[in-house]
């Protein structure tokens, strides 16, 4: 396996520059997402968690960004969380609205956690229910049915 990149059509690299300025518009300097549009894998400038809350839609990113906004783009660690010893490798970056992030976070982080515990789906579903955690989906309450889906979906 080589580190070379194969050369892109004219078409093709003007496409993949398009998405490297319009990182550096929402104010993405550098970094992985910068290679990541180079090598023809980030197709597009949008918010990749499966669920996004901006009523903007998925691809509204401040333009500057504001500071503190909950629609800056942020570095989602996908599929290995970051405090579960996650890179930012173009293998294991989303990018995100930081609110989505933030939500994607909290109920996949206590899911896992309680993997870890050996608890049962339907244990978990009780517990994210009854701490009144959002489901991603908004399929309403948390089943083990729908942890389950939503912990290998995403």
């Amino acid at each position: 396996m080589s580190d070379v990149r194969e050369p892109a059509l004219p078409e093709e690299t003007a496409r993949r520059q398009g998405i490297v300025d319009g990182l550096i518009e929402i104010g993405i300097a550098d970094g992985v997402f910068h290679v990541m549009a180079l090598d023809g894998q980030l197709l597009d400038i949008k918010c990749e968690t499966p669920k996004c809350y901006c009523e903007q839609g998925r691809g509204y990113f401040p333009k500057p960004p504001f500071p503190d906004s909950d629609w800056d783009p942020t570095l989602d660690h996908y599929p290995i969380l970051k405090s579960n010893g996650g890179h930012k490798d173009p293998w294991n970056v989303r990018l995100a609205h930081k609110l989505c992030n933030r939500e994607d976070f909290a109920w996949r982080d206590r899911v896992t956690r309680m993997i870890k515990e050996h608890r049962s789906l339907a244990e978990m579903a009780d517990e994210l229910n009854r701490v009144g955690v959002a489901h991603p989906f908004g399929a309403g309450p948390w089943t083990a049915e729908s942890v389950r889906a939503a912990f290998v979906a995403s």
